[in-house]
């Protein structure tokens, strides 16, 4: 059996509907690339018949074709990084499995990755997503750039290629939770990024929540940086020597004014901009001990029910 010299990595949670739609495209646009390929589906933990389908396509392409069946839902990145620890390319690419980038851009990574780099990250050209969602990006990928010196233009775009080198690094972290694009940068020596494609959802619907995506945009600043503590320490210093000033002003004008009764709700209003500071503090160090509690209680990051593969 020939050894893949490319990989494709795809995560799968909840996706029948599209599925076939996916097959039909990825795989004569990898067979018009001319080059040895592996596809390793990763079933993370679906309740709808995604896993079903991915065994019979299993069966139909079994020399290109493998498939990760988890126990239970891991995540995303989980699922990926159960991908990077089983393929065998030399280029691994990312895909997400709606189709919003299409498989026919792959080709433009690759030849990126050819060019000597060994991360190619992909810009979504006339983006599909809505106007919020569009801007929420746009800022919060400032905010993490300027947080952990991290550069990736479009950070919520699946479609990326890393080089073997770049995996088996990522692969020796033992972190329980990380974001991969970021972790791949900060390990790639040339790393570079192209415009791409972007299509509407196949079919149904993004697994990505508001929540999910603040959550993850947490994960991605804590993970990577302590500057949102230093951020921190340093308000609070302020905060602290704005308080000392007001205190000091507000006995120097009892000594010569007299007590005051008209400033009791400004007092108030202070009061309660000191408590919510205080609480987005404890919250901000529950999102940094949290970490370190999920690191040092030792658990797998996800459980592989079965492997789908031919075996050499």
């Amino acid at each position: 059996m020939i050894s893949p010299t490319l990989s494709i990595v795809i995560p799968v949670y909840n996706e029948e509907s599209g599925l076939e739609t996916l097959f039909a495209r990825l795989y004569p646009a990898l067979d018009a690339l001319g080059e040895p390929y592996e596809i390793v589906f990763i079933n993370d933990g679906s309740r709808d018949r995604s896993a079903a389908i991915l065994r019979q396509q299993y069966e139909a392409r079994p020399d290109v074709t493998r498939v990760i069946l988890f126990a239970a839902n891991a995540g995303q990145h989980m699922a990926i990084m159960a991908g990077f620890e089983h393929c065998r390319g030399e280029i691994v690419v990312t895909l997400d499995a709606d189709l919003q980038n299409p498989p026919e851009e792959i080709g433009k990574l690759v030849a990126k990755m050819r060019d000597g780099h060994d991360y190619v990250g992909s810009i979504r050209a006339n983006r599909q997503d809505n106007l919020f969602r569009t801007w929420a990006s746009k800022a919060m990928n400032l905010l993490r750039e300027k947080i952990t010196h991290i550069k990736i233009t479009d950070q919520g775009n699946m479609l990326r290629a890393y080089s073997r080198g770049v995996v088996n690094a990522i692969n020796s972290c033992k972190e329980v939770a990380t974001f991969i694009p970021a972790l791949a940068y900060t390990f790639a020596r040339n790393p570079a990024e192209v415009v791409v494609g972007h299509e509407e959802r196949a079919a149904g619907e993004s697994k990505y929540s508001i929540y999910s995506l603040i959550r993850l945009n947490f994960d991605l600043m804590t993970g990577f940086s302590l500057v949102p503590l230093q951020w921190f320490s340093m308000l609070g210093i302020l905060v602290s020597l704005g308080s000392a000033a007001l205190f000091v002003l507000l006995i120097v004008r009892r000594l010569i004014i007299g007590p005051e009764a008209e400033g009791l709700f400004t007092l108030f209003a202070l009061m309660f901009f000191l408590i919510g500071l205080a609480l987005f503090g404890i919250g901000l160090l529950g999102e940094y001990v949290g970490r370190v509690y999920q690191q040092v209680r030792h658990r797998p990051r996800y459980l592989i029910e079965a492997i789908l593969e031919r075996k050499e």
